[in-house]
């Protein structure tokens, strides 16, 4: 795995990449090509974790053949945090990012237009775990300030929510200190050794860190009930998001990936975890089937059922952001302009 340090200098060369992006930045991505070896149209798209469940559709999608039978020839990639899935999307190395939504507000704010095409959730999934050694001392949000709290990256929607629940809850953002450190064995890792005090992580690596008693849990949004508890409302995260002039140029080829990605939303909701699981790679569940179905059982109720933006899900995702970063919070976010439903609407699932 790789190391913290190595986590934070990607995020740092992501914010790079992006404040020095050009025109020409967008060539790699600017037509979709048929593969050499004949099956289809050529995709490729980013994702900030390909083994998390929050992000479990693109792999899935991919090993139900779902893609395939769309005439697609779709290339998954995989980075540990959204951010660096969003940079590899707006530098043209990829047609498509598999991440959180809150960044189509974030890049339209730094001038860049992407767009939602399909939302595969209506809650984070996220959870807020609190190590074993400080769960005496952090009992709730309230309890940040002075303390060391793991995110995926820097400028992650880890690290956006972490923000946010600080702040909802009287502390502000410069009171406690961030700290990338992944997902999975890092991040256990990270609070097993103090290295952080709590974090904010995904399934499998809650299942996890429960698992090995090295934390509890302080704040759970895998559901939308959770979600409506800490965060006020529906908060669609996990989608794929594009580039809009990518999408209005390439419409056909998007409809085929959504068509794709509604076809396994709609057989998630019709089976077990255990059978979701028993389609995934045999190397997800590190040598735990069990608990690898557990972790998806767990998170199962924050994915939809036909891809569309749940109702008021981006004003909360606005309010979300507004309340802790200053370049939105004095922006005014054209909200309609962040997702479309047009390619949902005419799924064939």
């Amino acid at each position: 795995m790789r190391k913290t340090a190595r986590y934070t200098a990607l995020a740092a060369s992501g914010l790079l990449a992006l404040s020095s992006l050009t025109a020409c930045a967008n060539d790699a991505a600017s037509t979709a090509s048929t593969g050499s070896d004949g099956k289809g149209e050529k995709v490729k798209i980013m994702v900030g974790g390909l083994d998390k469940v929050i992000y479990l559709p693109a792999m899935l999608t991919q090993r139900l053949g779902y893609f395939d039978s769309e005439g697609l020839d779709v290339e998954l990639l995989s980075e540990p945090a959204g951010v660096q899935a969003e940079t590899a999307l707006v530098s043209g190395q990829v047609q498509g990012a598999v991440g959180f939504y809150d960044h189509t507000l974030d890049l339209q704010v730094k001038g860049k237009s992407v767009e939602s095409v399909v939302q595969f959730s209506q809650a984070p999934g996220e959870v807020e775990v609190v190590s074993t050694k400080a769960a005496g001392k952090v009992t709730s949000a309230k309890d940040f300030k002075g303390k060391k709290l793991g995110v995926t990256g820097l400028g992650s929607s880890t690290d956006f929510l972490t923000k946010y629940l600080a702040v909802k809850n009287g502390v502000n953002v410069s009171d406690f200190t961030p700290v990338a450190v992944g997902a999975g064995p890092t991040f256990v890792a990270a609070l097993q050794q103090g290295s952080i005090d709590a974090g904010m992580t995904t399934d499998p690596t809650v299942a996890t860190i429960l698992d090995k008693k090295a934390g509890k849990i302080l704040v759970d949004m895998r559901t939308p009930e959770g979600s409506q508890a800490a965060l006020g409302g529906p908060y669609p995260s996990s989608s794929l998001y594009m580039q809009t002039d990518w999408v209005n140029s390439h419409k056909s080829t998007v409809q085929k990936m959504v068509n794709a990605f509604v076809k396994t939303l709609k057989w998630m909701s019709t089976h077990s975890a255990t059978e979701i699981a028993g389609k995934m790679p045999a190397d997800y569940s590190q040598g735990d089937k069990a608990l690898y179905a557990a972790a998806i059982k767990s998170t199962l109720p924050m994915f939809t059922k036909d891809g569309v933006m749940p109702t008021n899900g981006p004003e909360t995702v606005e309010k979300v952001l507004k309340a802790f970063n200053p370049t939105i919070k004095n922006a005014d976010v054209d909200l309609d302009k962040t997702y479309t439903t047009e390619f949902v609407k005419n799924a064939t699932g």
